[in-house]
């Protein structure tokens, strides 16, 4: 009789959503021992449930309820402090300082992928964190100083609508030996028939699609927490031609929510000293196209590749990767593109691959 050899703990990140709920039935499936984590976040209003989307009363008691069907345990974990300082007041300082800060980066490497792992590690001794991400992990062997080692790389997964290797460029191999992606191998559609098929509640659960903390309305939010000051709308020449709300409320680019005539009009300059917005009516021939970049904060999946390095890079997440080059620039990097890109906007991250392996990425600055 061939005995049955039982898996790791695993810890799965649980948001009552339909990927994770997908993702502790794939592992316990697999012999994992699998134990369900809900994430408590601060909330705007500062009552315990409000209006976060993702770890709201209704979420939590969506993810019980599947923790209940595939009979695993669960437990809430409030990480509102950490948050409150990580998260949302530095997604507010970058606004003061007039960048376009990237939220779900930063909740990736200082919540989910540093304090979640640590409390899976210490609290209930798991081997693995597991999420709901769409990416494909894979190892190799390496030899490093006469030594073989496990090396893990990150790819883009087989859903690429749902691709979310941009968000998570700030991985590092310590923690990758301790991650799982499941869903790197399956599609959306696949996932939803999965967990119809388990008969899972949330299996036809809409997907969310904004920052999770702001609530219903991202530009009620800026108002209420930083009170931006109305000022003038220019064109490029310097003739006053409007009034505009407050610059957080408008990023390069923008076309819609001017309130001016005689368009299209176009963001092709924000002053943050003077709180002039700047418009053109010639896109192309505007601010709004660059084809180079400086960026910092940079984190590279595996070890530093040397510069200068030929790649693609990507510089939103919805952005189509782009031939560029890679160079030092000080304790900084450039990156120089072979075509001009739209609306390069500082705060957020640029991140290179080589074709579906992601490389590393930065904040460009």
């Amino acid at each position: 009789m061939k005995l049955k050899i039982k898996k790791p703990k695993v810890v799965v990140a649980m948001s009552g959503g339909v990927d994770s709920s997908v993702v502790a039935a794939i592992l316990k499936k697999q012999g994992y021992e699998v134990v369900g984590v809900f994430m408590q976040f601060w909330f705007p209003s500062g009552e315990t449930y409000g209006e976060n989307r993702c770890c709201s009363l209704e979420s939590w008691h969506e993810a019980m309820e599947v923790a209940r069907i595939l009979d695993i345990p669960i437990h809430k974990v409030n990480f509102g402090k950490e948050f409150k300082k990580k998260i949302v007041d530095e997604f507010l300082n970058d606004y003061k300082k007039g960048q376009t800060p990237n939220p779900c980066v930063a909740c990736n490497k200082f919540i989910k992928f540093d304090l979640l792992l640590k409390y899976a590690k210490t609290v209930f001794g798991a081997e693995y964190l597991a999420t709901g991400h769409y990416i494909s992990i894979k190892n190799y062997e390496l030899r490093i100083k006469n030594k073989k080692q496990k090396v893990f790389s990150l790819n883009r997964p087989k859903d690429k609508q749902k691709d979310q290797t941009y968000f998570l460029y700030n991985l590092k191999q310590v923690q990758l030996k301790h991650l799982l992606f499941p869903l790197g191998e399956y599609n959306k559609t696949e996932i939803r028939s999965l967990a119809k098929k388990l008969k899972l509640p949330i299996h036809d659960k809409p997907d969310s699609q904004e920052v999770c903390f702001v609530g219903a309305s991202h530009n009620e939010f800026l108002k209420k927490y930083l009170r931006p000051k109305a000022g003038e709308i220019r064109d490029e020449k310097g003739k006053v031609l409007g009034t505009q709300q407050g610059l957080p409320f408008y990023t390069l680019g923008q076309r819609s929510g001017l309130g001016l005539s005689g368009g299209p009009w176009y963001v092709s300059n924000i002053n943050n000293k003077k709180n002039i917005l700047i418009v053109t009516r010639d896109e192309k021939k505007s601010k709004i196209f660059g084809q180079e970049l400086i960026a910092d904060k940079i984190s590279w999946i595996s070890s530093q590749p040397k510069l200068p390095l030929t790649c693609q890079a990507q510089i939103r997440y919805h952005a189509q990767p782009a031939k560029c080059k890679i160079e030092k620039y000080k304790n900084k990097i450039k990156v120089k593109f072979v075509s001009p890109q739209r609306a390069i906007m500082p705060g957020q991250s640029v991140v290179f691959y080589n074709g579906d392996e992601l490389l590393g990425g930065g904040v460009i600055s």
